[in-house]
């Protein structure tokens, strides 16, 4: 069967999961737990996978295992879900070289970051966007990381948008909600089919109802069952539960986020969940794996309360049953009711 012909008329909606890399004991690339994690990832309902990406991290392992990765990734997924597969390499030429080799394999899109670095203006970043966007032989999302990479402006995303079909979409990494407003009200006009992504989790739920087409986020590789809950809430319009669930995400978030050295707080989730995805290859001090155990215990109590902790690792049970959530917190629902009271009378 032709997986990549399946993948590419896949939509990129949905929760795209920015995987980690397992590591095994020698500091190799872990295939087999690559393997098993994507099929629980999937099990879980994520919408699509994102691997090579900064979550991933990318930029830590050579081009060849990164090929590697994305052969695994596709063998075996099989089709079930769309991939997103990050292909940012250090230059135009290597990135293009990257994104034909993750096409051929059978990606549905590649995701680009903008140049890093060297920090550009606008004018280069869309110099060399459009370079690439001219020669690849797959669709390309943009990637907006400020954090780490030059920016991508509004106009620049515009220019790329009108001027190249195979830039299909945009990851925005910034968690800016009036810019990412800016571009939709920009773009959508021009190419109704154009994608948002968020890979901010702290504001899925905003930006879903801005208009965002999913979000690519790391949560989704610890709790994929709230992120899914999520997306499906505000799809079907029930913007309260969905910002229940949001309020509850958040502190998960923030506790991974604000640990060691990013993404260890991710692997120290995915841990809880059941997956030991070995160590980062970013050498972390004595002081630093403390301060990871005291997020690990952190995450454990905050993560404790939730029904799909009693299931971990399993594949047994359907969606509606992993979506089952703790009980509503008074507080939250105090919180959600007063701001979608405000909303609505603005």
């Amino acid at each position: 069967m032709c997986y990549g012909c399946i993948m590419s008329k896949q939509p990129l909606t949905g929760i795209f999961t920015p995987n980690i890399t397992p590591v095994n004991a020698r500091g190799e690339l872990d295939e087999d737990t690559l393997r098993g994690y994507i099929d629980w990832l999937i099990e879980h309902g994520v919408h699509g996978l994102y691997p090579n990406g900064s979550t991933g991290e990318f930029v830590r392992f050579t081009p060849e295992e990164r090929r590697r990765v994305i052969e695994v990734v596709v063998d075996q997924t099989r089709g079930r879900v769309p991939i997103l597969a990050g292909a940012a390499e250090a230059n135009v030429e290597e990135t293009i070289r990257a994104c034909d080799t993750y096409g051929a394999l059978g990606v549905r899109a590649v995701a680009i970051v903008a140049p890093f670095y060297y920090r550009l203006a606008p004018d280069g970043v869309y110099a060399y966007f459009k370079q690439i966007a001219d020669r690849v032989s797959v669709d390309v999302t943009l990637y907006n990381i400020p954090m780490f990479a030059s920016p991508i402006d509004v106009p620049t995303v515009k220019r790329l948008a009108q001027e190249c079909p195979r830039v299909v979409g945009i990851k925005d990494s910034s968690g800016d909600i009036p810019h990412m407003m800016r571009m939709i009200a920009e773009v959508r006009p021009l190419r109704s089919d154009f994608v948002f992504m968020t890979g901010w989790d702290a504001t899925l739920v905003p930006m879903l109802m801005i208009g965002c087409d999913g979000g690519t986020n790391a949560t989704s590789g610890v709790v994929p069952e709230l992120t899914r809950s999520i997306y499906e809430a505000a799809r079907a319009g029930q913007w309260e539960r969905a910002m229940q669930i949001q309020y509850k995400l958040l502190p998960l978030f923030d506790t991974m986020l604000m640990t060691a050295e990013f993404p260890e707080g991710f692997r120290r989730g995915a841990k809880i969940r059941g997956w030991d995805l070995g160590l980062s290859r970013q050498p972390l001090t004595p002081q630093q794996v403390s301060a990871a155990d005291l997020t690990q215990g952190k995450l454990q109590e905050l993560l404790a309360g939730f029904d799909f902790m009693k299931s971990t690792r399993s594949t047994q049970g359907n969606l509606a049953a992993q979506n089952k959530l703790i009980a509503d917190d008074s507080v939250i629902d105090r919180i959600v009711s007063e701001v979608l009271q405000q909303l609505r009378s603005n």
